[in-house]
């Protein structure tokens, strides 16, 4: 997988640019918010990646901040119904904030208005992000929404997001980490936390 890329930003375009790294050159699609943060073309930059690979095409996702990279992840791997054009898509009309919002009150119609999604797509966000709430904290950089419990500082927010990551509902990770020493290293957390989950 392809985290990051660090480059000279060689051309830009609202939907994707392409950064030159030692050489070679990467296309990377973006949405308008990070395009709206580019520096000039010849200058460096730093985007976060996501790598999306399909059985005849490997395509990079970039962004200019871990929130907006991890919503997309979210999206794409617990929404069914959305692939990367509609995640992109949503990252361009709103912030992961506004997401989180909406997925904590329940709020289909601000969802359904974004370009891109209808009633249907806006319900399943809804419906299938509920028990990310703390996830959805974490990125958005907020505080916790309404209903959701309070979060995790530092190291054991990482391994919970990571075992979210791993199928795990909300309250059973946040069980498992609960009394563990949040000093340890995330990885240190996750091994813990993932032998008491059996």
């Amino acid at each position: 997988m392809i985290a990051f890329l660090e480059g000279t930003l060689d051309e830009a375009w609202p939907t994707h640019a392409v950064i030159n790294c030692h050489g070679l050159g990467y296309e990377v699609l973006i949405p308008v918010t990070t395009y709206d943060r580019l520096p000039a073309p010849k200058e460096k930059v730093r985007l976060l990646t996501h790598l999306v690979v399909r059985e005849d095409d490997h395509t990079l996702y970039g962004f200019f901040t871990p929130g907006e990279r991890d919503l997309f992840r979210l999206l794409l791997h617990h929404v069914s119904g959305v692939g990367p054009k509609t995640a992109l898509s949503i990252l361009a009309s709103t912030t992961p904030a506004t997401v989180r919002d909406a997925v904590a009150t329940g709020d289909t119609t601000s969802l359904a208005k974004l370009k891109g999604l209808g009633k249907k797509t806006a319900e399943r966000i809804v419906l299938e992000l509920r028990d990310k709430l703390p996830a959805l904290d974490a990125l958005a950089g907020g505080t916790p929404s309404k209903g959701s419990p309070s979060p995790l500082a530092g190291n054991a927010q990482d391994a919970l997001l990571a075992l979210l990551a791993l199928g795990y509902k909300s309250a059973e990770a946040q069980k498992a980490l609960a009394g563990l020493d949040s000093s340890l290293p995330s990885g240190d957390l996750v091994r813990e936390a993932l032998r008491k989950l059996g």
